[in-house]
């Protein structure tokens, strides 16, 4: 018998007011979610920030709409006065308010399908969301709510302690050198941002993404390059002479390409050398996202122009806020440069999400050491049972010799596992008693059908499955990250779902 309780639809995970994951535990509840079926989304209270918003974000909302008698209107609360000037500038039409108070940013607009789906899909791109500790802590002072919730905070310069923990990932390099955001596709944003600004000047327009990246980092490059005819997908990332004769095809026009290592979901490492290489030789800018494995876990600054990751992942082990980092190569042309541009465009951290993720770095190491521990156990589990088709982890045969040329250490794979079944996905997801929501590189083990939650305009028709098919993605792929939690406990939960 698994020692995981089952967690009811909507709970919160961890259960923290500013959980970054919730409780999605049938796939009836994961369609439901996909399709805003009432019956489910009553339960969401919380979700991961930049897709589900959160209620004190609503609650807010709903005084300022009072206050500056915008019925009728819905209002979008942001990270800052220059992301409600991105805002207001995408939707691009007459009707949009301004609303500004002090520390406080947003943009309204009349009530409209059309125009909120177009903004919230703006904001979860680039991260542009007020987070949950800012409108805490803005109805506190309002009187609104008496006071926040009690968390252990970090009481000192929490921005030179988080970067204290930072510097040993990236030596030799000053602490003012990490920038910090708000989120990671923040820091994807603001590094894309900057290096097609400085690359257009030289009439290179094109951005190439390596393999199946995450759905907004695919989104940021879509829709904010130049034309579409600016964005190239190289599907292999592994095939080394085919992103060559892309980048020889667009010789001279190429701006940058987009890698993460490994990718998501699939946890593919390509020859970052090789891509390097091929980069320098073409005068693109390479930026890699360590995100699945973590910066602490893989050196890939000496590779690349400039590193964007997550630091909700791992170093905000406790899954109750999101951050992001972006750090820039020294030896890169117009490095300076691109740390001033990157600066001013970065969302920085609410000052208490700072002081949380202060604290909870410190246990970045400790956290790792444990996960690491027991995921090659539950890997040889899941490969050896006859229910489970394929398991694709940082060490899969196919990229292992990859990865550990840039891993810090043998043994240092990060949380992600993910896997298909011989049999059908629903009875197995929904028996298995494991805590199931988005996210990963939580203290807390985490699964989730992937593609569904990422995907699901994809997996729901045939022309989309057929397109994953091409990817070599299945559409019933299962992502787990492998927790703190005994490897013992997980294995067995796992066996008595597959059962």
């Amino acid at each position: 018998m698994s020692v995981f309780t089952p967690l009811p639809v909507g709970q919160p995970i961890p259960a923290s007011l500013h959980a970054v994951s919730c409780s999605l535990p049938s796939m009836r509840d994961v369609r439901g979610y996909e399709e805003k079926d009432p019956a489910v989304t009553k339960h969401l209270t919380s979700g991961y920030p930049r897709f589900l918003l959160h209620p004190l974000l609503h609650q807010l909302a709903r005084e300022l709409i009072r206050r500056h008698g915008l019925a009728g209107h819905t209002l979008w609360l942001v990270s800052s006065a220059t992301m409600a000037d991105r805002l207001a500038a995408h939707l691009g039409v007459g009707e949009v308010v301004r609303v500004t108070e002090p520390g406080l940013h947003g943009i309204a607009h009349p009530d409209s399908s059309e125009l909120a789906g177009r903004a919230k899909a703006f904001l979860q791109n680039i991260g542009g969301f007020l987070s949950s500790r800012a409108a805490e802590d803005e109805l506190v002072r309002r009187g609104l709510h008496a006071s926040a919730e009690p968390e252990e905070l970090f009481n000192g310069d929490a921005l030179a302690e988080v970067r204290r923990h930072l510097q040993p990932a990236f030596p030799g390099l000053p602490a003012t050198d990490l920038l910090l955001a708000n989120c990671g596709m923040n820091a994807v944003d603001a590094a894309f941002r900057a290096l097609a600004e400085l690359q257009a000047a030289q009439g290179r327009t094109v951005w190439i993404q390596l393999g199946w990246l995450y759905l907004d980092t695919i989104a940021i490059l879509q829709k904010f390059t130049r034309t579409p005819g600016d964005y190239v997908h190289v599907s292999d990332v592994f095939d080394l002479a085919g992103l060559e004769k892309v980048l020889a095809r667009h010789a001279g026009r190429v701006a940058g390409i987009v890698a993460e290592v490994p990718t998501n979901p699939l946890i593919q490492t390509p020859d970052v050398a090789g891509i390097a290489a091929l980069a320098k030789k073409f005068g693109a800018r390479l930026v890699l996202d360590p995100s699945i494995s973590s910066a602490f876990n893989l050196d890939v600054l000496p590779h690349a122009d400039i590193v964007a990751t997550s630091l909700t992942k791992y170093t905000a082990s406790a899954g109750d806020l999101t951050a992001g980092l972006v750090v820039i190569n020294p030896a890169t042309a117009d490095a300076a440069l691109l740390r001033t541009s990157i600066a001013k465009k970065i969302e920085p951290l609410h000052s208490r999400d700072l002081a949380r993720l202060a604290v909870e770095i410190s246990r970045t190491h400790r956290v790792l050491a444990r996960i690491h521990a027991s995921v090659p156990r539950v890997v040889a589990f899941l490969e050896s049972h006859p229910a489970v088709r394929e398991v694709f982890w940082a060490l899969h045969p196919a990229s292992r010799a990859n990865y550990l040329r840039i891993a810090r250490a043998s043994d240092a794979v990060g949380a992600m596992i993910t896997f298909t079944l011989r049999g059908p996905l629903d009875p197995f997801y929904d028996r298995l008693r494991l805590p199931k929501g988005p996210s990963f590189g939580m203290e807390t083990t985490l699964i989730c059908p992937f593609m569904y939650l990422a995907h699901y305009d994809l997996v729901n028709t045939a022309a989309g499955r057929a397109q994953l098919a091409a990817s070599g993605l299945d559409s019933n792929l299962l992502r787990l990250s492998v927790g703190t939690e005994p490897a013992d406990d997980i294995i067995a939960t796992l066996a008595e779902a597959l059962a």
